[in-house]
């Protein structure tokens, strides 16, 4: 074998290898970013989950504390007219936005259902009635578990989407990211407060009589 034909193999078996890395390069860089859209596709699953719990708890909520005497309605109206607005936000439940001007609105509509939520369990311990009903306090509970829930997988969900963002950012995946159409997704923004219920505790006590 002469040197011109060994030098001819040396390079095109070098080519080969190169070929080869390039396509498993691509083939990791692909199944990863699919893993991780899959996880945070997931995780937006579980928090829509949660908050369609919470808005599928109000109706029998409402119907509740308007049994109680003299109950203010506008606070019930408020509240219906947020989980109203709420259902007009209409995302995909199985794929987590990519507009960060959609999870916008969602967050918003769902902040403003948390605060109506919160002035209508403030508005309800002025209510002795609602106090002692069974009912009112095993939805309360319920709320309160539900609020929790969705501290914990917005949690869940911001961790995936910063797990997928940094991979698509990151060297030299991001050379591949956008060729595969991966771009960054925005992550769920809501303040604690809008989203979580106040810590209000009744006192189911009997009144001291003097």
């Amino acid at each position: 074998m002469n040197n011109t034909l060994r030098i001819f193999l040396i390079i095109v078996t070098l080519v080969i290898l190169l070929v080869a890395s390039c396509v498993t390069f691509v083939i990791g860089s692909y199944n990863g970013l699919v893993t991780a859209s899959q996880a945070v596709d997931a995780s937006w699953a579980q928090v829509q989950n949660v908050y369609q719990r919470r808005a599928d708890l109000i109706p029998n909520l409402v119907q509740t504390v308007a049994g109680a005497a003299n109950f203010e309605k506008s606070t019930m109206i408020a509240v219906t007219q947020a989980r109203a607005s709420v259902g007009k936000v209409q995302l995909n439940p199985h794929q987590a936005p990519t507009d960060p001007a959609q999870l916008a609105a969602f967050q918003q509509a769902q902040g403003q259902l948390g605060s109506a939520l919160s002035r209508l369990l403030v508005v309800s311990e002025q209510y002795p009635d609602l106090k002692s009903n069974g009912s009112f306090r095993d939805l309360q509970a319920q709320l309160e578990g539900t609020e929790n829930r969705i501290a914990v997988e917005r949690e869940r969900f911001n961790t995936a989407v910063q797990y997928y963002n940094t991979k698509v950012k990151t060297f030299p995946v991001v050379l591949v990211a956008g060729v595969m159409g991966y771009a960054p997704k925005p992550y769920f923004t809501a303040t604690p407060e809008a989203a979580q219920t106040p810590a209000v505790h009744f006192d189911f006590s009997e009144p001291q009589k003097n």
